[in-house]
């Protein structure tokens, strides 16, 4: 197969989807890699690297949609890439169809393959392609809404974990998954009062059993979260329905409520944020104020530590860049359920129920399009 590894063209965005090792491996298995220039520089792997790994270089990005079979992404194909896609193509990376409606449009009108990296299961049925950027957000959230916090940011001049005498920030962190327990894993280390909300007891005992003290799981319900955000410097937005639209648990009418000064981290942006006046931001300009509130809403917080976050990202897709290479995405989706989990779109069809559902779009079957041949 020839594979394509494509430059992030999202702002402030400097991951790329392989390394030169991930290159190397699939060269290693017969395949023939299209890296296009400068794609791996601002994770610190040049050209260079890629060459010796075995990998071709070329120097625009419709070149790597022409000629690939199937081409990796970090982040969705923006709109200057739409026209470059073509039918039958395989396009991996995340998506995260439900927080853009013009984003499934386009690509149910390109008829590529759309494999998201956020809906594909592993055999615990686990998310094995979000975790380790989930991993890294949820740090990066306990870390950005501490030094949202400070004055000089626009916050209300709080040090997260205070000082002997100082009572310490008091955070609110929606949602028990990666995202959440990582976020919560970091605020109490810098020693802050975290109470962590989710819905599913079974987690909460766990996380009770492997976060700090100072971190209290609670039952999730409309009164638990308006009573704690009234009480809490900071907000973190960690939940997660896997590709659907996030529920808005952060009512304009609630953060009227909220304290002047207080941080609301939406990690959930990706999937259209879980607070009402939530929209994406850039690590160029991350912050902004609705009714005295700040607002953190990067959609990709990982892009701002790329060395870190390839690196992590490289070593969870390369298995399924390999099997999807090695065998062709119709094989690989039949061997594999999980793999097929993550097929968002074929030919024009919605394969994801949650994405289907998020904009009243017919649902078509994987299962069906499969006994099919896929495709039309």
């Amino acid at each position: 197969m020839i594979v394509g590894i494509l430059k992030e063209i999202k702002a402030e965005e400097n991951r790329v989807s392989m390394t030169p090792d991930g290159a190397a491996a699939l060269v290693d298995r017969g395949h023939r890699v299209l890296v296009e220039r400068g794609a791996g520089m601002g994770s610190e792997f040049d050209d260079a690297l890629y060459e010796r790994a075995g990998a071709v270089i070329v120097d625009k990005p419709d070149e790597v949609y022409r000629h690939s079979e199937m081409v990796l992404h970090v982040k969705e194909p923006l709109p200057a890439e739409y026209g470059m896609i073509r039918p039958g193509q395989v396009v991996f990376t995340y998506f995260h169809f439900a927080a853009s409606e013009d984003l499934v449009k386009a690509m149910m009108a390109s008829r590529a393959v759309c494999i998201a990296y956020e809906t594909l299961t592993d055999r615990s049925g686990g998310l094995p392609l979000l975790t380790p950027m989930s991993e890294i957000a949820g740090r990066m959230a306990a870390q950005e809404a501490a030094k949202c916090l400070e004055r000089n940011q626009g916050g209300r001049g709080i040090l997260m974990g205070g000082v002997p005498g100082v009572a310490p920030a008091r955070v609110l962190i929606l949602g028990g998954g990666t995202v959440g327990a990582e976020a919560a894993r970091i605020a109490c280390g810098l020693g802050a009062t975290v109470h962590l909300l989710d819905t599913s007891l079974p987690r909460l005992r766990h996380l009770a059993e492997v976060l700090p003290g100072n971190c209290i799981p609670m039952m999730s319900s409309p009164t638990t979260i308006r009573e704690l955000a009234h009480q809490a410097d900071v907000v973190i937005g960690a939940v997660l329905l896997p590709g659907a639209k996030a529920p808005k648990l952060i009512t304009r009418e609630l953060l009227a409520g909220m304290k002047r000064g207080a941080v609301v981290v939406d990690v959930a942006i990706d999937q259209g944020g879980c607070c009402e006046t939530s929209r994406p931001t850039t690590h160029a300009q991350p912050v902004y104020e609705v009714d005295g509130i700040l607002h953190y809403c990067v959609a990709n917080m990982p892009g701002a530590v790329p060395l870190t976050s390839t690196l992590a990202l490289t070593n969870a897709t390369l298995p399924y860049a390999l099997t999807l290479a090695d065998k062709g995405w119709q094989q690989a989706a039949q061997d594999d359920p999980g793999i097929g989990a993550g097929i968002n779109m074929v030919d024009g069809r919605v394969t994801c129920q949650a994405v289907a559902d998020a904009f009243g779009l017919p649902y078509s079957p994987l299962t069906d399009l499969l006994r099919r041949g896929g495709m039309s």
